[in-house]
């Protein structure tokens, strides 16, 4: 009698959290109508932002979600991608400049540094897992969370001083990747870098998710996300995905950071903003939750550029905090609320 009656007062409790979360997308929604009529900047700019802050987000949740890694060097491996485009567009940039003719390069040229950005990230990704928290995974499993944590910070402080020390305090960015006359989008003028953007971040997303959901290896993360003990025993081989997850979520990082160079050029302190965000989006989704981490991401830009436009742009980070704060007031779990395994007992 009691587990059915205990069932029975869960259901309007669930059923409250589900309705509370489909009104804040609706309103999301409609606030992004609203906008793409009355100031389609709004809306441009939340979509811009929005998909670069998905990738954040997507790589942060899933090392979250699989590993139970709470990831505070992600920031850093933003920094290395944009460094790394930095670096490789800039002979190409040159190029482009004492030889006008090069059609090829003013189309293509920043892809290389993008590119090579990915792979950096992933190398780093992958070199983080074998080093440093395989090792530590082998001696002992306790405070798992907590010495995840403290292991990252030290890799953030790491990376950041080791930049400073190389590289110095100065700034390395472009001020454009591509020199052309901006596009007309609803009447609104948007340079062509920051439509790549949004159109890089939509077919990355796009190939990630197809990748999570129809390739053999997506779905052994996401059995290992849910069921790390059950995935062991039907046959999955826990190191290689492991590797494959971090490579991934800091090659997502890293990506962003190069498409980004326009925007954020590569300085020591440059991945602090993009690592707060995304765990904004994180938190505000629902710790480890891929999909909501994506869909989290626009909700935070919408925030953010309502803000700037409404307020004052030193507003623009406190008002997604705040929301998130109310947010979590209501439903602790976040929006979409996925718990992530073993999570809060270690």
């Amino acid at each position: 009698m009691t587990t059915a009656a205990t069932n029975l007062r869960s259901v309007p409790l669930a059923r409250r959290f589900l309705s509370f979360t489909w009104l804040t997308l609706g309103a999301a929604l409609l606030v992004m109508a609203w906008a793409a009529v009355a100031q389609p900047s709004i809306l441009i700019d939340t979509l811009v932002t929005g998909g670069m802050w998905a990738l954040m987000a997507a790589g942060l949740a899933m090392v979250f979600g699989v590993m139970n890694i709470p990831n505070f060097a992600h920031g850093e491996l933003f920094l290395l991608g944009s460094f790394t485009a930095f670096t490789v567009y800039s002979p190409i940039r040159d190029a482009m400049f004492n030889d006008p003719s090069l059609t090829v390069l003013k189309i293509f040229g920043p892809f290389p540094g993008m590119v090579a950005a990915l792979l950096v990230g992933a190398v780093v990704g992958v070199l983080l897992e074998v080093v440093l928290f395989r090792p530590l995974r082998r001696r002992s499993r306790e405070q798992w969370v907590m010495n995840t944590f403290l292991l990252t910070a030290g890799v953030s402080v790491v990376i950041v001083n080791g930049y400073r020390l190389a590289f110095g305090n100065n700034y390395h960015g472009v001020t454009r990747y591509w020199d052309v006359p901006p596009l007309e989008i609803l009447g609104v003028p948007i340079s062509v870098d920051r439509a790549m953007v949004l159109v890089i971040a939509l077919v990355t997303i796009g190939l990630f998710a197809v990748f999570l959901q129809r390739t053999s290896l997506g779905r052994a993360i996401r059995a290992v996300s849910q069921d790390e003990t059950g995935a062991q025993m039907a046959g999955i081989d826990l190191n290689r995905i492991f590797v494959l997850t971090m490579g991934l979520s800091c090659a997502l990082a890293a990506l962003a950071g190069a498409a980004l160079l326009f925007l954020f050029p590569a300085y020591p302190d440059v991945g602090l903003q993009p690592l707060y965000l995304a765990w904004f989006v994180v938190i505000l989704a629902g710790l480890g939750n891929i999909p909501g981490a994506i869909v989290g991401a626009f909700i935070v830009s919408l925030l953010q550029t309502l803000t700037a436009f409404y307020l004052r742009v030193g507003w623009v980070d406190v008002m997604p905090t705040v929301f998130i704060i109310l947010i979590l007031l209501f439903k602790p779990s976040g929006l979409f609320g996925s718990a992530v395994k073993g999570v809060w007992e270690q």
